[in-house]
């Protein structure tokens, strides 16, 4: 195919530097309030608690209250990395049969699936799983906080307040998910144009259109005001619980209220001079490494047709392991798109990479009218047919693809962690070796083109890599070469912060219209 894009335009991002801390997240807004909360005083924990909410009223298609994922810490006094997983369970009434196979054809969404009736797995009420994100941040805060928990959520109920500015970047999120928006009248309500046009902000750039979320602020000044635990022990949770109900989900307030993020020993490995701390059990962490083993210490300065052709037989193999022995049979907690990944580190070195997401964009399209928030979609994370490790199934974890990362090579400590779903592990490992294997620097790594292996033969490729790189992969497998664009994704999109000695640097994906990363300005300098 002939693609109409410029092939001169050239795109980049400065990366931010400074002595202080650092903010890196897929918005600026949200990369803003967390930045004002280290000039203010607060640990990276207390930075990444504020942008966890902001970010998911700023785009709540990626993630949000009612999402999932894992988060890496890094303790600078203590030398050591910590692992916090806030996964998505199914509920505890969920019964498979519920979920019966079309027999033909493979679900159209994130994962080729089996196909189930009506996609009750994709979208709609029925999947939707149990959240965990809150209590994840909560836990993370009740351990590391400096701030009080009250002033880290108000940010984000004061921008709900105000409303969800539609610029043309929302405006084609809103556009591409328009039919199925427009299945719940409540998701209709809030994202469209008389329950059925794309809200559009109109053909210029000086239009104050804004989605209202005032339903939404309320939710979250409760949780401002009550704790965590107010969306799963409090009226919070039991209003979402009876809406999901209402509307034919297995989701119930008991699910709420059993419901526990786990700290963990992260992974720890070693690979060269490096040393990796990734999410353990059922996230892409041990892929991540399993992917890194696989490749041999390169011969090239920098990356070439070698060391791309290691990284796509080593993806291939990580996801095929992954995808063959990877799931929760319910037995032990220790077996093994729609995201938004941000990084923070503080001035003291403390670091989060931090992961959460709905699934797919927008999640399951449902919006729970009590409390205004956009419902995740996490049972689609399950395989359909039953009799294999990730099959769906009654109170059972969700297989995650989130993948946020702590490395270290020489002076060199970095957060990295990206969106994209199965997409995510395969940029995170790439960005991982540029800057372990070849020093690249943080603006070389986010700047240079990669490749995507994501289960499948066929590798995408940045058609920007030089020729001979493209033509040693082809010797091997099916290539298809393309852009990296603003939308659709064909590649993930990273966020992350790097240390170096006493100086702090951030960066996130130069194709991403909203991130940013942003530097604390210092409230006494």
């Amino acid at each position: 195919m002939i693609s109409s894009l410029s092939w001169s335009q050239l795109v980049r991002k400065p990366v931010v530097e400074t002595e202080h801390g650092v903010v890196a997240a897929q918005n600026r807004r949200a990369a803003q309030i967390g930045a004002e909360v280290l000039a203010a005083g607060g640990d990276a924990v207390d930075a990444a608690t504020a942008v966890s909410f902001a970010i998911g009223v700023l785009e709540p298609w990626m993630s949000g209250p009612a999402g999932g994922g894992a988060m890496m810490i890094w303790r600078a006094d203590e030398g050591r990395a910590q692992a916090l997983t806030y996964g998505m369970r199914s509920p505890m009434g969920l019964d498979p049969a519920d979920y019966p196979l079309a027999g033909t054809g493979k679900a159209g969404d994130l994962f080729p699936w089996d196909a189930v009736i009506a996609d009750r797995n994709v979208e709609g009420a029925t999947a939707i799983a149990v959240p965990g994100v809150v209590d994840g941040v909560g836990q993370a805060h009740a351990r590391f906080g400096r701030i009080p928990w009250r002033d880290l959520v108000t940010p984000a109920v004061e921008v709900a307040r105000e409303g969800l500015p539609v610029d043309w970047y929302a405006a084609l999120m809103i556009a591409s998910s328009t039919r199925s928006l427009a299945r719940d009248p409540d998701a209709a309500a809030l994202f469209l144009e008389d329950g059925q046009w794309p809200t559009i902000a109109g053909w210029t750039s000086l239009s104050d259109k804004r989605l209202s979320l005032d339903a939404m602020a309320t939710t979250l000044a409760e949780i401002a005001e009550k704790g965590p635990r107010e969306l799963y022990d409090g009226e919070v949770g039991a209003a979402m619980a009876r809406d999901v109900a209402e509307k034919g989900g297995c989701l119930r307030h008991d699910d709420l209220r059993a419901y526990r993020a786990e700290f963990a020993d992260p992974l720890v490995f070693e690979r060269g001079g490096a040393c990796f701390h990734v999410t353990p059990r059922l996230t892409a962490g041990p892929t991540f490494r399993d992917a890194l083993a696989l490749l041999p210490m390169p011969q090239e300065t920098r990356p070439g047709p070698e060391a791309f052709g290691a990284y796509a037989r080593a993806l291939k193999a990580a996801y095929a392991k992954r995808l063959d022995t990877m799931g929760d049979e319910g037995e032990s907690p220790d077996a093994p798109a729609c995201t938004t990944h941000f990084s923070v580190v503080d001035r003291h070195g403390n670091m989060v990479a931090m992961t959460q997401t709905l699934l797919s964009i927008f999640g399951s399209r449902v919006v729970s009218p009590s409390t205004g928030l956009l419902m995740n979609n996490g049972l689609m994370w399950f395989d359909p047919v039953q009799g294999r490790p990730n099959s769906l199934g009654p109170d059972k974890s969700c297989l995650m693809n989130v993948c946020p990362v702590i490395g270290e090579a020489g002076r060199r400590r970095f957060a990295f962690g990206a969106s994209g779903g199965r997409k995510i592990v395969g940029a995170v490992a790439q960005l991982s070796a540029f800057v372990t294997d070849h020093d690249m620097s943080l603006e070389e790594a986010f700047h240079h083109p990669r490749i995507d292996v994501s289960g499948g033969e066929t590798v995408v490729a940045d058609d920007s890599l030089p020729p001979k790189v493209i033509a040693a992969l082809e010797t091997e497998q099916p290539v298809v070469t393309t852009r990296r664009t603003v939308f659709p994704y064909a590649f993930a999109c990273p966020a992350g912060v790097m240390r170096e000695g006493d100086r702090n640097s951030g960066c996130t994906e130069i194709m991403s219209p909203w991130g940013d990363a942003v530097a604390e300005t210092r409230r006494d300098a």
